[in-house]
Order: C-alpha cells, then structure tokens, then sequence
C-alpha cells in the first residue's frame, strides 16, 4: 500500500424515504463491509436522539452489530455524548466491546447532548449541567479502564481495557481540550465549517503528550460524493442539499431521493445558509474531487481524513466509496 493519508468513514444511518430501520441498519454493516475490502481504517457511528429518520441511537449496539460482521476496519464513536450517560455504564459497554472484538474499538467522545434539549433532560434526568462537568466525566472514565483494586466501584468488563479515547468538537473549546488532555482530535467541519482552520491550529499549538499519544493526531470528518461524472455527482448531492434545507426549515424529513436540480427547491438565502454549513463538501467525478481535496490538504495538517456520504441509494453509496478510496490512494 503507498504513504497515502489514512481515511474513515462517518456512517449516521440515515433512514431514507421508503426505507425501513431494518434496511437502513443493514446497509450500514454493508456500507463497512465495502470500506474495510476499500482500505478505510475505521468506521464510526454518532449517537444522536428523537429524530425519527437517525437509526443509531443505541450507538454501543450499533457498534457491536458493525464489529460482528467486520474483520479488520476498527469500530468506534463519533462520539458518544459522555454527560448523556454514567462513565461507569460507558466502561461496562466499551470493554464488552473490546473484549468481544479485540483492537478493534473506537470511543470518540463529545460534550453535546446530540438532540433538543427536552431529550437532554430525559437522558440525563436530574443532572440538567452534566455538560458543565465534561472533562472531569473523562477522568472518571480513564479510571475506570484503570486497574485499580483499592477502588469501591470498579468496571467488569472495562478495567485493565486499552481502548483508544479521541475528543469529538465543533467548536474551539473541544480544541483546547483534547489538547490539553493529549488526546487525538477529530473535528465535525461536515456541518460546522467555521472554526476548522481555528481549532486544528489551537490543538497543535497546546498539545501535551500523554500515556495514550506523544504528538498531536487530527481528523476532521468531511461530505464527499464521487460518482463517475460531475453531472451525476451533483444529482446525487440533491438528496444531501434537501437534508440540510429541512434542518434549516425545521421541517425534518427521511433523505429524499435525488432530484435533477435544487433549482425550485430553495430560494437564494436558504441556498447561501445551507451552502455555508456545508462548505467542506467534495462532490464530483475524481478528477474534481482529487483537486478540491488537494486544496483542503495544502490549508490544514490532516493526519487521517473521515468522510461522510450522505446519498440515497447504497449502490450509489458503495460506488462513492470505492471511487474515493481509489482517488485517494493516488494522491
């Protein structure tokens, strides 16, 4: 294999339009069944809540199923949302996890509740501040994967467990804070462009070593859509388009099926906001894709690239894969 950039990929299990969450899961285990044959070095799963068309709520779960029909791709989250949970009940779940698929589990962690507030309170019932106590939530988390006799309460399975931990942001404090932590960093410009250049500068800047990394390892996750030819690239992206267009809206709505144009479907403003909160978007033929990236490579220090591909179809989906990990293998 040549010295090309590793590269990942972010699934968000997006039910589409007449599909159902059976099918939408199982083309999730496809979709990493193809990326580890395609050479991807990892897929993660987001935790996300009461948005009826995201099928990975259960984001521990999720990634049991993806390990268990998976031999080599490493499996993890991007993120698990720590104040939504007790780190002990995190512990238990991670080292299940890699004691069932050793080497091979990812636990990405975020500080966001991943849905509306009234949700946060459910999760978190009582604890309405838990985001306040973030840093210290992942102390409490590394020291239950610590072997430690004399503790009262201790994780099994989880102690004694070797499980990668990586900050999760989409702002600059997360920034701040992985490096403070000597953690490596993986950063959501797929829908928080902003402060990218920002935050990849300040956690390098500040990075500390610690036990886990001895220099800083930036990821920032971005949208790409190959296809075989610009025109069919850009159709395929309608679907995507048409997602951020119902965020902005508030008016939700399964991943639509692609459309000739987004002329029609929005006005000017609304193509502005929603061409701005997906500025890291890479969607073409390989040619065009392969120049964008380029581009992005020359303006940030990337260690590992994560993209995310959010098409109707699988088959589209699949052909998008295999057509990026060829571009970017000859980079």
């Amino acid at each position: 294999m040549s010295n090309h950039i590793p590269y990942s990929f972010l699934d968000l299990a997006i039910i589409g339009e007449d599909k159902s969450t059976t099918d939408t899961l199982y083309n999730v285990l496809k979709v990493a069944q193809h990326a580890e044959q395609r050479g991807f070095s990892r897929l993660w799963l987001a935790e996300h809540h009461n948005m009826p068309h995201i099928a990975s709520s259960a984001t521990s779960v999720l990634i049991g199923y993806i390990a268990g029909g998976t031999s080599s791709i490493r499996v993890g989250s991007g993120g698990i949302m720590l104040p939504n949970h007790p780190p002990l009940v995190i512990a238990e779940q991670f080292g299940t996890l890699e004691a069932l698929y050793p080497n091979r589990i990812d636990l990405g962690l975020g500080r966001a509740p991943g849905t509306d507030q009234a949700t946060a309170l459910a999760l978190r019932r009582n604890d309405f501040n838990a985001a306040n106590y973030f840093p210290q939530q992942i102390e409490e988390l590394k020291r239950f994967f610590q072997v430690n006799e004399g503790a009262k309460v201790r994780s099994f399975p989880g102690e004694g467990c070797d499980i990668p931990m990586w900050i999760l942001g989409s702002s600059t404090d997360s920034a701040y804070l992985a490096a403070e932590l000597g953690l490596p960093y993986a950063f959501a410009s797929h829908f928080a462009p902003d402060h990218l250049l920002q935050a990849a500068n300040i956690y390098r800047k500040n990075f500390v070593p610690s036990s886990q990394l001895d220099k800083p390892y930036f990821m920032p996750c971005v949208n790409v859509i190959v296809a075989d030819s610009n025109e069919q690239a850009d159709v395929l992206a309608t679907s995507f388009y048409k997602m951020f267009l119902g965020i902005i809206r508030n008016d939700r709505k399964p991943l639509q099926k692609p459309c000739e144009s987004m002329e029609g479907n929005w006005t000017d403003y609304e193509e502005y906001v929603v061409r701005q909160k997906t500025f890291f978007s890479y969607i073409g033929d390989k040619e065009k894709v392969t120049i964008e990236l380029r581009e992005l490579f020359n303006a940030v220090e990337i260690d590992e690239i994560m993209i995310t591909t959010p098409v109707y179809e699988l088959s589209d989906r699949l052909k998008s894969i295999e057509l990026f990990s060829e571009l970017i293998q000859d980079m």
